[in-house]
């Protein structure tokens, strides 16, 4: 994001000051790069059942190697989802992701979540299927729980088959959050949630998560 004002000289000499200062107010501002995996990586990451009521299963089926910034679901420890412990306003959130291909013709699914409530029981999802990726969710409007789905908005399916890696790179700054799958932006949402949680959905079928980066905007 950048901020841009104008100020105008009084005399010539001040106008390489003004100049500078112009400049300066042009400059980009820099976000903070947050790791994913640093050596405590065990406590940054929670798992919280979906729906949040219901207790989480005794099935270990996420696995983070946190040396290669990689994260393996098998989707078979029912649906829930892995949150990423910090709480975050405005941010950029980059992910690669594929679906390990299964015999028959499933219908595979997950998710990406952000701006989510620390349980749950608000969420944002960039949806993960061979139909397309697209944001929906139910979100707080005037403190009541409304649902959301703007699949109608993708012009496109831009997501390739099990196996293939997709991108998802999500942006949110204020209101506004958009999302971009394999280099092209698909949705914008505005929302009225602030600020939550970014995490990853397991919900029945085994997918990676690779080169995860999370980065604080201000």
């Amino acid at each position: 994001m950048q901020n841009f004002r104008i100020r105008y000289c009084r005399a010539p000499l001040l106008h390489g000051v003004c100049v500078f200062a112009l400049l300066a107010f042009a400059l980009p501002t820099f976000s903070q790069s947050i790791p994913m995996f640093p050596a405590d990586y065990q406590q940054m990451w929670t798992r919280v059942a979906i729906p949040p009521t219901h207790p989480v299963s005794t099935i270990a089926q996420w696995h983070i190697d946190a040396a290669h910034h990689t994260i393996r679901c098998d989707g078979n420890g029912g649906h829930e989802w892995l949150r990423f412990n910090q709480e975050l306003a405005n941010f950029t959130f980059h992910v690669k992701w594929r679906f390990t291909p299964q015999p028959g013709t499933p219908h595979y699914n997950s998710g990406v979540f952000f701006r989510n409530s620390k349980d749950g029981t608000v969420w944002h999802q960039a949806q993960t299927s061979l139909g397309g990726g697209y944001i929906f969710g139910e979100t707080s409007v005037e403190g009541k729980l409304t649902r959301i789905n703007l699949r109608k908005q993708m012009t496109e399916n831009r997501v390739k088959p099990a196996g293939k890696w997709n991108t998802y790179d999500i942006r949110c700054v204020a209101s506004t959050c958009t999302l971009a799958v394999n280099g092209k932006v698909v949705n914008t949402l505005q929302l009225s949630v602030e600020k939550g949680y970014v995490g990853l959905e397991s919900e029945g079928y085994p997918i990676e998560f690779k080169d995860l980066k999370l980065h604080r905007l201000p």
